[in-house]
């Protein structure tokens, strides 16, 4: 009988496609789940950083527009696109009052204010016009008491 020897057996039994293979595996399917990972990350930054411009574009806006008269709610948009770093050109912005009466904003009205943006997919190239399939919209609205004392003039 011959006695079992560790380095004679196991050797001889792993085939060649076999040896060595762990490392490069572990490379590829690490490479292969890290950049979609990481894509990800910062693709959902990107959408959650226009997102929080745009909600604060509407909300300081709002608040303006209701705070005092003669104010511009394109030109507080732009102000608040430039610190969030989007561009001001492409937002939209409406402004709508409850109740609906002939001037807007009214004493004692609710100011509606919504602005509307298109974000793109960071690393989307412009070519086919794949920028514009992967473009999020993103919206935000804000409502805003004026104060009944409000004189609009």
């Amino acid at each position: 009988m011959r006695l079992w020897n560790r380095s004679n057996d196991d050797r001889v039994s792993l085939s060649a496609s076999e040896r060595g293979s762990a490392s490069l595996e572990f490379i590829a399917v690490g490479v292969l789940m890290l950049v979609p990972l990481a894509y990800l990350v910062i693709a959902l930054a990107t959408v959650q950083s226009q997102t929080l411009g745009v909600e604060a574009a509407a909300r300081f806006s709002a608040r303006t527009i209701a705070s005092g008269p003669g104010t511009d709610p394109a030109a507080i948009v732009a102000q608040v696109a430039q610190q969030y770093d989007i561009d001001a050109a492409t937002l939209d912005v409406s402004m709508s009052c409850l109740p609906e009466s002939t001037a807007c904003p009214a004493a004692g009205s609710i100011v509606l204010l919504t602005v509307r943006a298109e974000t793109d997919l960071p690393f989307v190239p412009s070519v086919l016009g794949l920028d514009s399939l992967t473009s999020i919209p993103v919206e935000a609205t804000a409502a805003h008491k004026v104060s009944r004392y409000w004189t609009g003039e």
